[in-house]
């Protein structure tokens, strides 16, 4: 690497802490999910509380990503990321000493609401840190963070589990939180977006929305799609979904202007985040649990033969954002869009009860390649087509449409295979997996086909950034020491 390519010692500090803070709240999404059965052998309760021990955090994150997005621009964004991070960390802590079902719920909870807040201005603390000549680059690399935690979570949450305890899956977020707040302090620069106002009305709606829909998507399995409370949460959240694109037409100061997805860019990038973790997550869902119930595998050798997937991403991430700087990156995004789709149509095309690892593979390595590709130039393409001054609405609403897209899928492919399959033996479970992984096909494909959208040059794109005189990398800075 040259000199013109290295990052300056702000940027990097600014790439490390807010690619560690953003890895446990990632982590999070799925790093309970292997530890259910030693959590309920341990603390007790039915099977509705083991699932809100995972929805609890789904559902807050969610619903407030935008809210704490909306707080950082108005009252500092490295303020309420350390708020966001404390209150992450002190919820890990709480969940780790729980002593029943009922109160790890709430601190999962509560663990979300930390991580709503933190998780979208650790993305806009590191783009307003790096400079746009060099932003794909270390975007890539927080891709990579991102994309390796979410995959990772059931290796981690397993491993932890079977050699140690499931606490561990909390107490590890303790040290890292602790290490991370007064570095955060001391070389996270502070930035605002000038003028900035909180949209109360429009927290509301979209929370209410969000709320309603992920509730009705995570609880359709358990009481059926025609159920009351299934079909409340989903029609209501969506009319507040609606009023509230109607309320950023029409309010002077929305919290998510709609004007922002009249830019294709924005309205590409955005609805395949959507689609791609759709696929994504819904995929590896069934596919942990084959190689668990099927194949016979520990939660840790599951994990450690998901690696050709999951680990990709350190080797192709930081690549795939240096390229995404110098050819632009909609090329990037969608051959990673449609070498991802191509994985799971393969996966869907081999899988039987007794597949071996070997035919597999190639279908890992296809899927782990396009996440990577995807992954790395995603944020960066983002960030391209706003102002600074929206550069942290963009985030929550991207962050909001990638959680919802994952409990999407993990509701509408669970369907599927709940709907053609079973658990009761492992061709039952084979026969539910593979329809449900072509659906997951089909929407990674459809968002390679939104992902042409973007424009040819997403690399140079930032350039509307950067209006002059004012930089456009931070706007509105104040140092970091005050």
């Amino acid at each position: 690497m040259n000199q013109r390519d290295r990052l300056s010692r702000p940027a990097v500090w600014a790439l490390v802490l807010t690619g560690a803070a953003s890895f446990m709240a990632a982590l999070d999404n799925l790093v309970v999910t292997t530890a259910l059965p030693a959590i309920r052998a341990d603390l007790g309760g039915k099977l509705e509380d083991l699932e809100w021990t995972v929805n609890a955090y789904t559902l807050t994150f969610a619903v407030l990503l935008l809210f704490g997005s909306a707080l950082g621009d108005r009252f500092g964004r490295r303020r309420l990321f350390m708020a966001g991070l404390a209150t992450f960390t002190a919820a890990s802590a709480a969940a780790a000493l729980s002593p029943g079902i009922d109160a790890l719920i709430a601190a999962r909870a509560v663990q979300g609401v930390g991580a709503a807040v933190m998780m979208p201005l650790s993305l806009t603390l590191l783009a307003a840190a790096v400079p746009a000549a060099r932003r794909g680059m270390a975007l890539g690399i927080y891709g990579a963070v991102g994309g390796l935690a979410v995959a990772s979570g059931p290796l981690i949450g397993g491993s932890l589990t079977e050699h140690i305890s499931w606490q561990w899956i909390f107490w590890l977020n303790v040290p890292v939180g602790l290490a991370l707040l007064p570095l955060a302090r001391l070389r996270l620069a502070e930035s605002t977006a000038p003028g900035s106002r909180l949209d109360v009305p429009g927290t509301l709606l979209i929370s209410g929305g969000l709320f309603g829909i992920v509730y009705g998507l995570v609880n359709a399995n358990a009481h059926g799609w025609t159920s009351a409370p299934v079909l409340t949460g989903l029609i209501a959240g969506s009319a507040l979904v609606g009023a509230f694109i109607r309320h950023g037409f029409r309010s002077a100061n929305p919290m998510l202007p709609m004007r922002l997805f009249r830019d294709r860019g924005f309205f590409g990038i955005n609805f395949a985040s959507l689609l791609m973790y759709l696929g994504m997550f819904g995929s590896i869902f069934l596919l942990s649990q084959f190689l668990q119930g099927v194949a016979g595998y520990s939660p840790t050798q599951a994990g450690l033969r998901m690696l050709p997937w999951t680990g990709m991403a350190v080797i192709v991430a930081p690549i795939a954002g240096i390229l995404s700087d110098r050819i632009g990156g909609r090329p990037v995004v969608v051959a990673g869009l449609a070498l991802q789709a191509l994985g799971l149509g393969w996966f869907a095309t081999v899988l039987s009860p007794d597949v071996s690892y070997a035919t597999q593979l190639p279908a890992l390595v296809l899927s782990g390649i396009g996440m990577s590709l995807f992954f790395a130039p995603a944020n960066n393409v983002l960030m391209s087509t706003v102002t600074p001054a929206d550069q942290g609405k963009a985030s929550g609403a991207n962050n909001a449409l990638r959680e919802v897209g994952g409990a999407l899928g993990v509701a509408i492919l669970a369907s599927v295979f709940s709907a053609r399959g079973g658990y009761e033996t492992p061709r039952t479970f084979t026969d539910g997996t593979v329809p449900a992984l072509w659906i997951g096909a089909a929407a990674v494909a459809l968002a390679a086909g939104l992902a042409l959208l973007l424009p040819r040059r997403t690399g140079t794109a930032s350039t509307p950034q950067a209006p002059a005189p004012a930089p456009a990398p931070a706007p509105a800075e104040t140092p970091a020491r005050r």
